[in-house]
């Protein structure tokens, strides 16, 4: 009997983390009856009752595992963390609790697994959003996408099913803060995407406000793409070729019609101002890459554990050994 392994991360979510759990079982009773289920809770140190709720569910259910965080590590550190727990053939990586990614779709993504798909990909097509958000997000993949050697499908996210050589691959990744859905794009395999219709949460409130997803976005294009040190470069060889462009016009203009250079100051500060924004723009980028290069250096575990419930001591060998408390 294969088995299947699903990753479920949560942070103050005592109104869904058992709805999720036996939504998930009820769907593997009747639809995938040859198949064991396993699944992965990654508490983000909750404040309410999601700890005690998810004790007593590993209490009766062995095939529930818990991983209690110290604090709050963000969601992809505590889903990547949470990943190296998962046993099965199989694994979908991220089922959020709020289950606003459908689980209906586990059956399917198992269907096209068993077919010979490495990786099942859910793709958010429709979104029971707001218009804002929605134009936010397209306008982020495009520049993703226009920037990176990786292609990140638009609306992929981590809600996939994936190989356990995918896994393997995806865990062999050395990273502070680890983008999941593009490392496993920049992984390769035989891949399918399923699109499907993403509802708005019913219970609970969201934990991904503007600056949490700003974040995720700026990490996603620091993390795959050289694209803005580059553009720091070129931008600052056209303005050091337009400033000798200026000079040179300046001082022909002034030989040729004294009368009709430009007098005053308005030049000078206009260019002084100019340039200065310029080059805070370049640091602010230098910036975002020096500090993901800090956290890479430092080290340090990615996440630290306080508990474990239903899981061996040390998690099966995955070719990475942090994030043990």
């Amino acid at each position: 009997m294969k088995t299947i392994s699903v990753v479920s991360p949560c942070y103050n979510e005592e109104d869904n983390v058992e709805v999720c759990a036996n939504t998930v079982r009820q769907i593997f009773d009747e639809h995938l009856p040859d198949y064991r289920l396993e699944h992965v809770f990654a508490d983000n140190g909750s404040t309410d009752q999601t700890p005690e709720i998810l004790r007593r569910m590993a209490a009766a259910n062995p095939a529930i595992k818990v991983v209690f965080n110290a604090r709050n590590f963000g969601v992809f550190r505590s889903s990547f963390n949470a990943l190296r727990y998962a046993t099965g053939d199989a694994v979908i990586v991220l089922l959020p609790v709020d289950l606003q990614d459908p689980p209906e779709l586990i059956p399917e993504f198992v269907k096209l697994w068993e077919s010979g798909y490495d990786i099942a990909a859910g793709a958010r097509n429709e979104r029971d959003e707001s218009r804002t958000m929605r134009a936010a997000r397209g306008i982020f993949y495009r520049i993703v996408n226009a920037l990176s050697d990786v292609e990140l499908v638009p609306s992929v996210g981590e809600f996939q099913l994936i190989d356990r050589k995918v896994l393997e691959a995806v865990l062999r990744h050395d990273d502070q803060y680890p983008y999941i859905r593009g490392i496993i794009a920049s992984c390769g395999f035989r891949r399918v995407i399923v699109p499907y219709f993403w509802r708005a949460r019913r219970r609970g409130v969201s934990k991904h406000n503007i600056g949490m997803l700003t974040d995720q976005a700026l990490n996603a294009i620091f993390a795959f793409t050289r694209a803005p040190l580059r553009l720091c470069t070129l931008l600052g060889l056209v303005i050091a070729l337009a400033s000798i462009l200026f000079s040179i016009a300046s001082v022909v203009i002034y030989f040729a019609a004294p009368d009709a250079a430009p007098r005053g100051i308005t030049t000078v500060i206009v260019a002084l101002f100019f340039l200065s924004g310029i080059q805070m723009l370049m640091f602010g980028m230098l910036g975002e890459y020096i500090t993901a290069i800090h956290s890479q250096v430092r080290g340090g575990p990615l996440v630290v554990e306080r508990e474990r419930l239903n899981v061996e001591d040390e998690p099966p060998p995955t070719g990475r050994s942090r994030g043990r408390g």
